[in-house]
């Protein structure tokens, strides 16, 4: 992939997951919408690792005007954003035993492509 196309993928991203996301096209050959899907997958981590940040920080619950406790937006957050995760990576298939040499994720498997 071209070091602009790269840059552009990662933008945004923390340092974790754009070498995560580098690491991956290291080792797979993605199509080009397999590589959308990488990239919302390391936007949710990092959106995800962010809420858990703030909810370490101020606690998962929060007292409301009638001092009843309610469940502080950012415990949504991260648990939504922890779900979609999961599922781009199950979509993605890389939790397969890393390849010896560049491959196509394991979704393709049986359809003829390899």
């Amino acid at each position: 992939m071209k070091t602009e196309k790269l840059k552009k993928l990662t933008d945004g991203l923390s340092v974790e997951s754009a070498a995560w996301v580098k690491n991956v096209l290291r080792i797979w050959q993605l199509e080009e919408h397999h590589i959308k899907l990488l990239q919302l997958a390391a936007q949710h981590w990092d959106r995800a690792q962010a809420a858990r940040r703030l909810i370490e920080k101020d606690g998962a619950v929060f007292l409301d005007r009638f001092l009843q406790p309610k469940p502080r937006p950012e415990v949504a957050i991260e648990r939504d954003s922890s779900v979609v995760f999961a599922r781009l990576l199950r979509e993605l298939a890389l939790d397969v035993e890393q390849p010896k040499e560049t491959l196509r994720p394991a979704n393709f498997v049986g359809r003829g492509k390899k």
